[in-house]
């Protein structure tokens, strides 16, 4: 074992867990004691004040500059006495994770004095200029002003030494800069449009609120093995390695004991998520080798993606206490389970009804399937803009593999549901008689919860499926935000209840009771959308075929999938509903793609240093010992040596093989990439980065995995995955 991998080994091998101090061991007791929420608000402010902020929330009614003064003081106040020092405006960037700068609470004053101070001024509004920031074009280097503002829908928090406020980014001329501005938007829009659905059932919906509740699965190795790998430290996956014996084909990991060190971890992951009102409910061991997964109680989806983001970096805070490296990218390791972020989804109402959840009687019922099969049908209608928002580099890797659905976006819902829905296609067109409607409601509709409380199907190659009362976009990667998923479902499933209300009332106003006139709609819906529903193997050549012939969009590339989002009809649905201007649109979409020529152009460049300067060095220093091995048999044995040193000549003449095929398909990979680079079309420059650069990467790394099958143990540089993937 070469000198790094072994003093990684020994590193790994000799921790120990570390203990977490609990002060309680009931949960509820510090849930969300660093929260500036309800409890926090109420014992440090005015009435007004808290009604102020209380109304912004609800109703999105503006607070005035005395409010926003009282606020900023109690906050101060309450964030000091919890050991904050400075406070920053916390908003999530184009980069897809979070972003911060720190001021401190201390001003000075006259006569060399000091004091603590923060206004309703900083409160609301900061301009951390921030100009480095992906902006797609929209922002000049001479016109660097960006600001931030404040968000009170999704509360204050002290974390470590910082009051975080989390806030939008926007440039100086209006338009969004980051990833919640249009989170909030298709929010405001799908409670709008829901609620006047609802209306249609319940009177006193006056509200209608998006839930999220997301699992985050992860990989936990030890940081020295990460530190001993520049290929996981540079772009957080392996881009070499040969599998392992024992992968996870035992599925012995998969719900089994969690290790002592994991679960001091998870222990202590917990405690200060819940501090920061994160309602982390659920942990376990995922299927691959020291994979694991942790999920939430659901929650508004604003909010849901903010935690989610912030978990994102105290899981990192905490790997390192604990000697972990914590990855999240899709697809860390080749031949097992990569790791995604299932996105669960759902609408409520203010009247505490889940509107994709059965009730008690058929007008409930029939208020969930309105819901249910408008979802349905805006999946169908928008599948590629809705692939394009999980589109990414990582996720091109995993998608379609281990257990991954495909990147054909289809909707799973069960066969007792696909029953359902079969005898509502088949109800007759117009007017319905007395017989029918009692057939239906009581008969189909009515009885929707008993036909659902014993067949909860599931299909693990779904990427849309329903599981019970919300659909499950399982297609989400690990490392994603989960605004910009949550942004265009949102969007898409506002867009078809307005359709969908015009529709009805159309029928309303030519004389057509509204039941009637309800059922006439989900049937022409259940209809149009059919082609959408799969309750197959999403991964059998069968299905490939079937969904190309159903006129469903295949996009298996990130290039690909992006090309969605600038098609004039997106566009056009973006700016009709509030959500992106063209500007704004179009400057993400150049954002992603350029992100997605950078991965993948650090990821060859790492490669090939890689390949050239560790892999290759190697493999001819213990060739070179091979050789030296071959010449004493043959001084030893004379004519009789190339018999007796067969099998050693023949492994210098493989692993001479497999160093000149690195060598020319490294230089190719160099070559293909220059040419790429002298592409001005950023569209163009992806497509030939994805089919003329990253196909190499397979090539070399055959080559380099069967190498590392065939050098001395003692002498291969990197951490292999059965030391990675096997070291608690």
């Amino acid at each position: 074992m070469s000198t790094i991998r072994f003093k990684a080994f020994e590193k790994a091998i000799e921790r120990t867990p570390l203990k977490v101090e609990e002060k309680t061991s009931k949960r509820s007791q510090i849930f969300g004691i660093n929260v500036f929420n309800d409890e926090a608000m109420l014992q440090s402010m005015t009435k007004e004040a808290y009604r102020s902020v209380k109304d912004a929330i609800q109703y999105g009614k503006k607070i005035d500059r005395k409010t926003a003064d009282q606020v900023a003081s109690a906050m101060k106040e309450w964030s000091i006495s919890k050991g904050a020092t400075h406070y920053t405006h916390w908003f999530q960037p184009l980069t897809g994770g979070t972003a911060e700068k720190h001021d401190a609470f201390f001003e000075t004053y006259g006569n060399g004095k000091a004091m603590e101070k923060f206004d309703g001024g900083q409160l609301v509004q900061q301009e951390p200029d921030a100009s480095s920031f992906p902006n797609g074009g929209i922002r000049n280097t001479f016109e660097a002003r960006g600001y931030t503002a404040w968000d009170p829908t999704s509360p204050a928090f002290v974390f470590e030494t910082t009051l975080c406020i989390p806030t939008i980014f926007v440039a100086y001329t209006g338009e969004a800069l980051d990833n919640k501005t249009p989170l909030l938007k298709a929010l405001h829009a799908i409670d709008e449009a829901a609620t006047h659905v609802c209306q249609y059932f319940d009177k006193k919906v006056s509200k209608v609120i998006g839930t999220l509740g997301w699992e985050q699965e992860y990989f936990l190795i030890d940081s020295a093995f990460a530190e001993s790998r520049p290929d996981i430290k540079l772009t957080g996956r392996t881009l070499l390695g040969h599998s392992p014996a024992k992968g996870q084909q035992l599925d012995d990991h998969y719900f089994g004991s969690i290790p002592d060190r994991v679960m001091a971890f998870m222990r202590e992951l917990e405690i200060e998520a819940l501090k920061l009102g994160i309602p982390v409910k659920t942990r376990h061991n995922e299927v691959a080798p020291n994979q694991f997964e942790l999920a939430p109680i659901f929650e508004e989806i604003n909010l849901a993606v903010d935690h989610n983001a912030l978990l994102m970096d105290v899981m990192q805070k905490v790997g390192k206490r604990h000697g972990f490296y914590v990855m999240f990218h899709e697809k860390p390791f080749a031949g097992i389970n990569g790791s995604g972020k299932h996105n669960n989804w759902s609408l409520a109402t203010d009247t505490g009804v889940n509107l994709l959840s059965p009730g008690q009687t058929p007008m409930n019922n029939l208020q969930f399937l309105t819901f249910f099969i408008n979802t349905i049908k805006a999946v169908q209608d928008y599948e590629e803009l809705l692939r394009s928002a999980i589109a990414s580099a990582g996720n091109d890797h995993r998608l379609g593999a281990n257990e991954a659905p495909p990147a054909i976006i289809s909707v799973f819902i069960g066969t007792q549901l696909t029953k359902v829905l079969d005898e509502l296609e088949n109800v007759t067109k117009g007017k319905l008689s007395p017989e029918e409607k009692t057939e239906l409601k009581l008969n189909v509709v009515g009885k929707i919860p008993e036909i659902l409380l014993d067949n909860t199907d599931r299909n693990r190659t779904s990427p849309f499926a329903f599981t019970g009362n919300k659909f499950e976009f399982r297609a989400v990667g690990s490392s994603a935000n989960c605004a910009t998923p949550m942004t265009v479902l949102n969007m898409i499933v506002a867009k078809q209840l307005k359709e969908f209300k015009i529709s009805v009332d159309e029928m309303i106003e030519k004389g057509m009771k509204k039941d009637d006139a309800i059922f006439n709609v989900l049937r022409e819906y259940i209809k149009v959308s059919k082609k959408i529903r799969f309750e197959g193997d999403g991964y059998s050549e069968a299905w490939q075929k079937e969904a190309a012939k159903r006129g469903l969009s295949n996009n298996k590339t990130t290039p690909k999938a992006l090309e969605a989002k600038t098609k004039p009809e997106s566009i056009a649905l973006f700016e009709e509903m509030k959500i992106m201007s063209p500007v704004e649109l179009k400057a993400r979409h150049e954002i992603q793609v350029e992100e997605y020529i950078k991965k993948i152009q650090i990821e060859s460049r790492v490669l090939g240093d890689i390949a050239l300067n560790h892999i290759i060095p190697t493999s001819i220093r213990y060739q070179n010992i091979l050789t030296e091995n071959v010449k004493g048999l043959k001084d030893i044995f004379g004519n009789e040596f190339k018999e007796i040193a067969k099998d050693q000549m023949d492994l210098i003449r493989k692993i001479s093989e497999h160093i000149g095929a690195i060598s020319v398909n490294v230089e190719s990979m160099v070559e293909a990439r220059k040419k790429a680079n002298n592409v001005e079309d950023i569209e163009k420059r992806a497509e030939l980065y994805c089919d003329k650069v990253k196909p190499y990467f397979d090539k070399i790394r055959m080559h380099c995995d069967k190498l590392e099958m065939m050098v001395d143990d003692e002498l291969w540089p990197l951490s292999k995955y059965r030391e990675i993937l096997f070291t608690r």
